[in-house]
């Protein structure tokens, strides 16, 4: 059975950073991707940040570069997204999800359709 459990939400003012965890297990290949998503009350969700545990490549949505660092512990199991400089505009639910490797490209890298594996998200709260 395939799980991902999102950890490390909460509170913390503007300006302030925040690390989230990604716990994963069940998964029967080792060439996936772990995607962060965000979703804002009344908003639809969006892709934040992405990694393929094959080679460690990453992407980032331009309202997150220089700000967000994803990265991932193989051996671990778990994926990371550490947010720095945080904004109010960053408040949502953060959820990360697992898509298959080879469906790495450009268009389907941050689409949440293309995910089939989801946690139950973890609520990130920034304060002005």
């Amino acid at each position: 059975e395939v799980q991902l459990v999102e950890s490390g939400g909460g509170l913390v003012q503007a300006g302030g950073s925040l690390r989230l965890s990604c716990a994963t297990s069940g998964f029967t290949s080792d060439d996936y991707v772990i995607g962060w998503f965000r979703q804002a009350p009344g908003k639809e969700r969006e892709g934040v940040s992405c990694i393929r545990s094959s080679d460690g490549s990453t992407y980032y949505a331009d309202s997150v570069k220089g700000r967000f660092t994803i990265s991932s512990d193989n051996a671990k199991k778990t994926a990371y997204l550490q947010m720095n400089s945080l904004k109010p505009e960053d408040t949502a639910v953060y959820y990360c999800a697992h898509m298959a490797g080879r469906f790495w490209t450009f268009s389907a890298r941050l689409t949440p359709a293309e995910y089939d594996y989801w946690g139950q998200g973890t609520q990130v709260t920034v304060s002005s």
